[in-house]
């Protein structure tokens, strides 16, 4: 146990984990994880405002002591372990998930004057308030600078770095103009390791920048400030806080300080990677590659595949984001996903607690049924739709509930219009010559439910193979810490060699059933239908014969 290792920080929706990695074998030799303590489930939200979620920075930090701090007792448990060994960090983070901070820094939820103040708080990912906003600006981009749409699939998203800085520039002027900049969450944490926090000397990473905040070496870096004040003449200020250049995960931020050397157990001066965002270092914990595509498979999900930087790539509209070396160096990644999967599973079980029923008993009921047998299809838009319609004032929608409809049917419905989403989303790849030869997915759901990725596997017609880590992004992290490192101190000296080293798959395959296969074919054309219908303007579609086309289904498979 000499290792050498490297710690992966994932700081995720509810909570942070901390990982310690064997660099050699990929090996996970310690783990913590630690929920966040303000709002429920660590988000803050508001009662008159469903769209809005935010979260505060000191469970960040205080996360970071004591995963960390957690992680490496239970290392240490084992015989041979010493912090000393450690040679590397990476950090994951949600994302677009920005806060404010003032001229050092220093977020403004610290500050007195904003401690109660939502809006001074870190803007979650899934906060949605600032949809007007996103039409705003596609707008705009639409009529100055399509070149900036071309590169983030064609609209902007409420989700993202400029929606939410200019609705609170119109709701909160205040918490705007005592900001001196913003700074995602996967930029702030390395920052805050390695001292770098003030502005002049913070690195922003490609990752976040380019797929969040229309940013692109190829325009000079983000957008410039005759578009964005065009948008509002108070943006312009804060463009002159945003660098040029961005740096990709082989780069490193700085050296950890002697200050959090001593609060978290660890060695002063080992080198703290660029931050990502979760979901690409969870495609970087997989193994990924051009011709593999990784779907990371929680909350929401983020479905990432990269092809090489000197490939010919059209524009592929309806994705998150076309950027040069966000998710490895040397290579394009592109970003796309669904808005929520294991949210709509979570608000179906414990919001509306059907029958007292938990996840594992509706799944349980569920697996019993057969493809159609519910006579229900459903649309996977309760938190608006990420990819490929990029719209989020969709909702959710059911069809074919009858008085004989059980909470299983409904549950296996949600879980199969994920699964009609994840496809849309992977024909969209290869409609423009983006080739998904191998599915690699990975987060909780897909270790833990084999339902869901038999259906997954049925719907979408391909082999599904799964991660052998349960904690991608914090591996995929950890992998980035071992190659700021470098080989010389015993890290690796490319993302080749650590993927090689430290990734794999488990050994079950999810192949598709052909007889399921093709009744989820028929069920796939009914949902691309309603998915038309509702998500895509001036469609003609006549939808009298999808309710008796259900039931046609339905008596088909009861028999």
């Amino acid at each position: 146990m000499a290792g050498p290792y490297t710690i992966g920080l994932d700081f995720g929706t509810n909570s942070v984990r901390a990982l310690v990695v064997d660099v050699g074998t990929g090996e996970e030799v310690g783990t913590d994880v630690f929920s966040y303590p303000t709002g429920k489930n660590g988000i803050l939200l508001d009662a008159n405002d469903p769209n809005l979620a935010r979260q505060h920075p000191q469970d960040y930090l205080d996360g970071l002591q004591h995963s960390v701090r957690g992680a490496l007792a239970r290392a240490q448990a084992r015989d041979g372990f010493d912090p000393a060994n450690i040679i590397g960090i990476g950090v994951d983070t949600t994302g677009s998930t920005p806060l404010p901070v003032d001229a050092g820094g220093r977020p403004l939820a610290f500050d007195a004057r904003f401690r109660d103040d939502l809006n001074a708080q870190v803007w979650l990912w899934k906060d949605h308030t600032a949809h007007a906003e996103a039409v705003e600006i596609t707008e705009q981009a639409a009529a100055m600078r399509p070149e900036y749409l071309a590169k983030c699939g064609g609209a902007y998203s409420s989700e993202w770095f400029w929606s939410k800085i200019l609705h609170c520039l119109r709701v909160a002027p205040g918490v705007y103009e005592a900001a001196y900049t913003w700074v995602e969450h996967a930029d702030w944490m390395p920052a805050v390791l390695t001292g770098t926090e003030h502005p002049d000397r913070l690195r922003r990473s490609i990752c976040a920048a380019g797929h969040k905040a229309m940013f692109s070496h190829a325009w000079g870096g983000y957008p410039d400030e005759a578009f964005l004040g065009a948008l509002d003449e108070r943006l312009p200020r804060l463009r002159r806080t945003l660098p040029d250049k961005a740096y990709n995960i082989a780069d490193a931020v700085g050296r950890l300080t002697e200050a959090w050397a001593a609060q978290l157990g660890l060695p002063a001066g080992i080198p703290v990677a660029v931050g990502a965002l979760d979901a690409h270092l969870g495609a970087v914990g997989s193994g990924i590659e051009p011709g593999t595509l990784v779907k990371i498979i929680g909350t929401s999900t983020c479905d990432v595949i990269v092809t090489p930087l000197d490939g010919d790539l059209p524009d592929v509209p309806g994705l998150c984001g076309i950027v040069p070396e966000s998710v490895l160096p040397g290579q394009i990644g592109l970003e796309a996903g669904q808005s929520a999967v294991g949210d709509i599973f979570n608000w179906f079980v414990d919001g509306l607690k059907p029958a007292g029923l938990d996840h594992q008993a509706l799944t349980a009921q569920a697996e019993r049924l057969r493809p159609g047998e519910s006579g229900l299809l459903a649309l996977d838009w309760h938190n608006g739709n990420r990819t490929v319609l990029v719209d989020q004032r969709l909702t959710g929608l059911m069809l074919g509930m009858t008085l004989h409809t059980t909470p299983a049917e409904i549950y296996r419905a949600l879980v199969e219009a994920t699964a009609f989403g994840a496809r849309v989303i992977m024909e969209r790849f290869e409609e423009y010559d983006v080739q998904a030869e191998r599915i690699v997915n990975c987060g909780g759901i897909s270790a833990k439910n084999r339902m869901v990725m038999q259906i997954y596997a049925d719907v979408m017609g391909r082999p599904l193979q799964v991660s052998r880590s349960a904690q991608t992004c914090a591996l995929g992290a950890a992998m980035s810490g071992a190659v700021v490192a470098g080989a010389e101190a015993g890290g690796h000296a490319d993302f080749g060699h650590a993927a090689e080293a430290m990734t794999g798959v488990q050994e079950t395959t999810f192949a598709p059933i052909p007889e399921n296969q093709k009744i989820y074919d028929r069920l796939y054309a009914l949902y691309r239908r309603l998915h038309d219908a509702f998500g895509v303007e001036n469609q003609r579609d006549d939808l009298y014969d999808v309710m008796k086309t259900l039931l046609e289904i339905r008596d088909t498979a009861k028999g």
